[in-house]
């Protein structure tokens, strides 16, 4: 079907993104746990989005600012609405999926949920002796009437609404569910071979009247707000800068409300009475289900065990470095990429142990933008700064709901000696780049890491993503002017490096003009493009040019993807999406090039944030073992035909279907069997 527009909007390709994760929560193959795991991510993602992206268009609205990008959308407020609508229509099939899917399926496996208040008699004892014990001490219930508000709505927390009569009258009081100090299930004893746990916010709802003695209870409800989590900093003055992210996070839970989130089986009057005594108004309203905050899933107890949930594979070793002497040496002998989580994280960590320890190694330097908290990372180039090595650490303040902890590693490496700088003004810094340098007056070369994902360990047995160990002057030279750059701010000139605010967008753009070049003359074109969202109509624009020649285009996008496919601009352009139980974050691009292929691996999606207001990094694959490895997996990504969907011309996920005579292909599970067994 043609669509009169050229691009999608970045939000409601994002709620494509996110219904595609919810598929997963549908999935009868996957073990209940699992499917309550995507179901939790969905609600997860969904309040982020709430709080940074629609509450910047919230904020925008009074700015009149919009950017169409010819997606259909003349204001602000058609977007809202639009996003609305189709968050509402989520949140319902999430709600389906809850009750008439997993609940029953829970059940099935012995696993009782209560759906409300109303349990068995066998069990009402245990919860008023619970409720009494455990949850009434932590319970601060406040009247609210509409000319005497006395109560401010936390950030993302829950609460129960509560509509009461006495001497014939209404009143209202509103109850914080306590999150800190008692868990949101509660596991009750196990009757007749079943496993019992009920929501908290039920076991409150059913010893009301215990909370307000004299009082008949009316009804009850749940509710949440989200509030604008994003914060504002003036860059100006780069040595303040970090105190004013710091100072300015601490108060993000006080931010503009973004929605109000309540129980659609709410009477009109009483979401009324809310509306009015807190001020809302009516596109400030998103019904939910009964039970909100069902990201809080991903911790719901398993009593049963591993048969209910997804077991990832043990990452694998690799016996020749495990076997060797010197992992820095065995770096000097070939270039070594690793593929997270199939392999072990284990080896950056030994990689930069080494480094600490090794007489010959004079300096490290490395990029901080996301890491674990209790980093292994950062305790071994705390090591390293101990044994007398110079450690200098660019740290990323502006990390999104990362800020407080990067900050407190910057000072634990702080107080050991290592060389922090902070934020650059006006620009994130987001590559993924490490460098070892020698002692001067040594023949050894210097040795770098680079990579897609970050330095976290955490993350990496849960994202797919690729690192890249060398000792290539060429490449360690380069990553050397990086860091010149972010130090000194010095001129870099790179020819092997793509360096966004640098040489990255002309590069990439010479390199899909060359395709189109091959296709006219009477060669074969092909790009392959895998990342985690595109965005940049510049750079869209370039691949419809490069599609109406006649070049072949395969997109893998997880998330945002601006582009659409099936129009006369975009004939030639495939858009593949695959979602399964590793988080798909490695950046590929590749491109045929009349057979002398070039792959490069990056940092960067292209989004108009990493490729204008971000300093990435994309380097390229030199060995041709590496590249032609790199490449099949591409093709085997390609060819998945059970977790990957084709993104249609109309936003949809449209499941991609086996042929007849063909095999099931996942292509997560054919990675690591691949890896396996090369």
């Amino acid at each position: 079907m043609e669509n009169k527009y050229r691009y999608f909007n970045r939000d409601i390709s994002w709620l494509s993104f996110n219904y595609r994760v919810l598929l997963e929560a549908e999935d009868q193959s996957l073990p209940v746990f699992e499917r309550i795991k995507f179901l939790a991510i969905h609600a997860s993602n969904l309040e982020e989005f709430y709080k940074i992206r629609v509450a910047e268009h919230r904020a925008a609205i009074f700015g009149n600012k919009f950017h169409s990008m010819e997606t259909g959308f003349e204001t602000t407020e058609e977007l809202l609405i639009q996003i609305n609508q189709e968050a509402i229509r989520q949140q319902d099939e999430a709600s389906r999926i809850f009750n008439q899917l997993l609940i029953p399926e829970l059940a099935n496996k012995n696993i009782i949920l209560y759906k409300d208040q109303h349990t068995e008699p066998f069990h009402r004892e245990f919860i008023r002796h619970f409720f009494e014990e455990e949850i009434f001490p932590f319970l601060q219930p406040v009247m609210i009437a509409k000319d005497e508000i006395r109560m401010f709505l936390r950030d993302n927390r829950l609460y129960t609404f509560v509509r009461l009569i006495k001497n014939g009258r209404y009143f209202y009081s509103i109850i914080k569910v306590p999150y800190s100090k008692v868990s949101r299930f509660i596991t009750l004893p196990p009757y007749n071979g079943n496993y019992y746990m009920m929501f908290v916010e039920d076991i409150i709802a059913a010893n009301l009247e215990s909370i307000f003695p004299g009082f008949m209870i009316d009804q009850s409800f749940s509710i949440k707000i989200s509030r604008d989590a994003d914060i504002f900093v003036e860059e100006d003055n780069p040595e303040l800068l970090a105190q004013d992210i710091i100072k300015k996070v601490k108060k993000r839970k006080l931010g503009d409300l973004s929605r109000f989130v309540y129980d659609r089986e709410m009477p009109q009057e009483i979401l009324d009475y809310l509306c009015d005594t807190f001020g809302f108004h009516a596109d400030d309203l998103v019904p939910g289900g009964k039970h909100l905050n069902l990201e809080d899933l991903i911790k719901l107890p398993n009593p049963v065990g591993s048969s209910l949930t997804v077991i990832p594979p043990i990452p694998l070793r690799i016996k020749e470095l495990d076997n060797a002497r010197s992992f820095l040496s065995a770096i000097y002998h070939k270039d070594i990429l690793l593929y997270y989580p199939y392999q072990s994280f284990d080896y950056l960590l030994r990689f930069l142990k080494e480094a600490a320890f090794h007489p010959e190694v004079e300096e490290i330097k490395l990029t901080q933008y996301r890491v674990a908290e209790n980093s292994a990372v950062i305790d071994n180039l705390i090591l390293a700064a101990k044994h007398g090595k110079k450690v200098t650490v660019f740290v990323e303040l502006k990390a999104r709901f990362d800020e407080e902890n990067n900050w407190h590693t910057a000072e634990l490496m702080k107080q050991v000696g290592i060389r922090i700088i902070y934020s650059l003004p006006k620009l994130k810094v987001h590559a993924k780049l490490a460098l070892i340098k020698k002692r001067k007056f040594l023949r050894n070369k210097d040795l770098a890491y680079l990579s897609t994902g970050n330095f976290n360990e955490k993350t990496a047995e849960l994202y797919a993503d690729m690192g890249l160990f060398t000792a290539n002057k060429d490449i360690t030279q380069e990553i050397a002017q990086v860091f010149n750059f972010l130090e000194q701010q010095i001129e870099p000139n790179f020819r092997h490096l793509l360096v966004s605010q640098f040489n990255m967008v002309p590069s990439l753009i010479s390199m899909i003009d060359r395709e189109i070049q091959h296709v006219n003359a009477g060669k074969r074109g092909y790009i392959i493009l895998k990342m985690n969202g595109i965005q940049d109509e510049r750079m869209i624009g370039e691949l419809y040019k490069a599609s109406e020649a006649g070049v072949e285009i395969d997109l893998i996008i997880r998330g945002v993807c601006c582009a659409i496919p099936n129009q006369p601009f975009s004939k030639n352009i495939r858009i593949t999406r695959i979602v399964d139980m590793f988080l798909e974050h490695s950046r590929i691009w590749y491109f045929y090039n009349s057979g002398e292929e070039q792959v490069y691996l990056s940092s960067a999606d292209w989004l108009k944030r990493n490729l204008n207001r971000r300093v990435e990094a994309a380097f390229p694959l030199l060995s041709v073992q590496l590249k032609q490895e790199v490449i099949s997996i591409l093709h085997l990504q390609l060819s998945d035909n059970v977790k990957a969907c084709w993104v249609d011309e109309e936003l949809r996920n449209v499941r991609k279907t086996q042929e007849t005579d063909s095999a099931p292909i996942r292509s997560q599970k054919e990675v690591f069997a691949k890896i396996e067994n090369p």
